[in-house]
């Protein structure tokens, strides 16, 4: 088997599969619910007279 075919098999079955996961990760990681104080910190930080 080629390189170039087992790659693509391996993207259209378990690589999709991981491009997901991390997606729905990243998803419920930023709507977590202690994100909400964290996201306004870094939003006040251009904000912020040192």
């Amino acid at each position: 088997m080629e390189t170039y075919t087992a790659m693509r098999h391996f993207a259209d079955s378990w690589g999709l599969l991981a491009m997901a996961a991390f997606f729905v990760g990243a998803v419920v990681f930023t709507l977590r619910p202690g994100s909400k104080r964290t996201a306004k910190e870094a939003a006040d930080i251009p904000l912020k007279d040192d």
